[in-house]
């Protein structure tokens, strides 16, 4: 199987220690990305770590396919015990990053400890620095990559930085790159915060050779030529169509569409639109620059899942609105949907919907901690009682858009998902749009045959979060092209990925998860059997758990007998 190279940087920012590990046989088995954070995750991080405490670990890592120069490959993986959840979680980020962190020569970079000064850490192919910067305490994403570049030359595209709301250990702060991408779900920006690391920066000329097979160029040939909507709207592309079949969430969930919807569609954000945005290696181009002449705000989407949580779920109708919380968010290095959903959860209990002036004061409040918004902080699932609101939530994490209600298997996907309420990480919808051909599609209502489906779809998207690929690549990575990029039978692929989920679902079972915690806040016919046939399907236990006998040997942090 095609893999990383490369060894482990670890980085104990407490102890200004580092170490160099040679992991050849991990990554042999387990690719890269995802499955690599993951699996060093399960021996290294003690099942009962604090999230937000000197033992959690977090794992920065790319794949093989970040030694190509294919479209669809400009992107990252990041993993640890999230502040949101309390379970173990992977989220990647695009942008320009990724081949940066290749240069420096290793497969994966650990921060573990936890400073007494704010601090960057500098990693290259030489090196590993550690640079005290008192001053940059509660600076914004951009004040910090000025900094960097002013002071070292090194641009937003080498930096992982954290905002303020990082720094005050929100618990969904995001991790930003390349300024304006984010590792946004799951509140990994706060475990950074909460060892007091500012920003890691990557640099070198180190990148290990990796042999990538030349059906690349077909792939990225294809991606530059397709007439595609994505490539002038993004994600928000899908905007109008889910709100005509109610599967866009309204008025923190109350309604399944907007009447709004015109005001925020994909065809405004066209016209905000300035110029091509893309990541690295990647002609299919399908980011959003976008500018308000008007106001001359600029920034970078929103994309569809921001249009929901800031838009209709929010009760606003106006796509400079929602430009701006995006902006705000991204300056702060806050998660757009789970940031939305919680302002959008305030506004319900106020009876404030579409005060836009409230929503992004909240947005600060929340960043900086200050007075509702040290409450909001905790996100929904922790201060919904506090609110008397409802907790729309899953794991603790908040929904994103693609509603369950209208679409089930998706809803049944928000259930099972290790991470939570996250779309990505099955993507069940577009087989219930239908985004795909009408052979592949499934009917909306109800979950007859859908729980293979799942258990594959999650399989092979834990991967494409390996390899590492875009999730957009669906209409050109091929179940052939993927076997023959990464050396492998799709069987074989589709082994590793149900390993990687078992893994993390293991790892959550050791915190204490099982079914109880694939709820969700509303009803889905033949749920209960559903999830059955899904626990069934991956020979879990009944009650949600993985047998024990599947990863013997444990977890080398926690005592043998925890």
């Amino acid at each position: 199987m095609r893999h990383v190279r490369g060894p482990l940087c670890s980085i104990d920012v407490g102890d200004r220690t580092v170490e160099t590990e040679g992991i050849d046989d991990v990554l042999e088995s387990y690719v890269g990305g995802r499955a690599l954070g993951t699996k060093l995750a399960h021996e290294r991080v003690p099942f009962d770590a604090d999230p937000l405490g000197a033992d959690n670990r977090l794992y920065f890592a790319t794949g093989p396919m970040q030694h190509s120069t294919m479209s669809f490959t400009g992107r990252m993986s990041a993993t640890g015990v999230s502040p949101l959840t309390d379970g173990l979680l992977s989220s990647n980020a695009g942008g320009f990053l990724s081949r940066n962190f290749t240069g420096t020569g290793y497969s994966a970079v650990e921060i573990t400890g936890a400073s007494d000064d704010l601090v960057v850490v500098h990693v290259t192919d030489e090196s590993v620095e550690f640079e005290a910067v008192p001053d940059l305490a509660e600076a914004t994403v951009p004040e910090t990559c000025e900094y960097l570049e002013d002071e070292h030359d090194l641009g937003p595209e080498h930096t992982a930085v954290i905002g303020p709301a990082g720094e005050n250990e929100v618990r969904f702060a995001s991790v930003m790159t390349s300024e304006e991408r984010a590792f946004g779900r799951g509140g990994l920006g706060a475990v950074l915060g909460s060892k007091n690391v500012k920003a890691i920066t990557f640099d070198g000329d180190s990148t290990a050779a990796v042999e990538i097979p030349p059906i690349q160029m077909e792939i990225h040939g294809e991606a530059a030529q397709a007439d595609h909507p994505m490539k002038a709207q993004g994600t928000t592309s899908v905007a109008e169509y889910a709100n005509m079949v109610e599967a866009l969430p309204s008025y923190y969930f109350e309604d399944l569409s907007f009447d709004g919807i015109d005001g925020i569609s994909g065809d405004r954000v066209e016209e905000k639109k300035y110029k091509k945005g893309t990541c690295s290696s990647c002609a299919f181009a399908c980011k959003l620059p976008t500018r308000d002449e008007a106001s001359d705000l600029e920034t970078e989407g929103p994309e569809y899942e921001t249009l929901m949580a800031f838009g209709s779920n929010a009760g606003v109708d106006d796509i400079v609105d929602v430009m701006q919380s995006n902006k705000l968010c991204d300056e702060y290095g806050l998660d757009t949907i789970s940031a939305g959903d919680t302002v959008a959860a305030y506004l319900a209990s106020e009876d404030e919907f579409g005060n836009v002036d409230l929503i992004h004061d909240l947005v600060e409040r929340i960043a900086y901690r200050e007075g509702v918004g040290d409450t909001l902080a905790e996100g929904i699932d922790r201060v919904h009682d506090d609110l008397g609101v409802e907790n729309w939530s899953v794991k603790g994490m908040e929904f994103a858009a693609h509603d369950g209600r209208t679409l089930n298997g998706q809803g049944l996907a928000f259930a099972t998902s290790n991470r939570g309420a996250d779309h990505m990480y099955a993507e069940f919808y577009p087989y219930e749009y239908p985004l795909v051909d009408a052979d592949d599609a499934f009917d909306k209502e109800g979950l007859d045959a859908k729980p293979p489906q799942l258990v594959e779809l999650e399989n092979i998207n834990a991967i494409k979060d390996s390899a590492v690929f875009c999730k957009f690549s669906r209409d050109f990575l091929s179940q052939d092209r993927m076997e023959t990029l990464l050396d492998a039978d799709y069987d074989e692929l589709l082994a590793l990925g149900g390993e990687v989920v078992a893994m993390e679902r293991h790892f959550n079972n050791k915190r204490g998860f099982d079914r109880s915690d694939d709820t969700l806040p509303y009803e889905l016919p033949d749920f209960e059997r559903g999830l059955d046939e899904y626990y069934a399907e991956r020979g879990w236990n009944d009650d949600g758990t993985v047998p024990d006998t599947r990863f013997e040997g444990g977890n080398a942090a926690t005592p043998a007998d925890d």
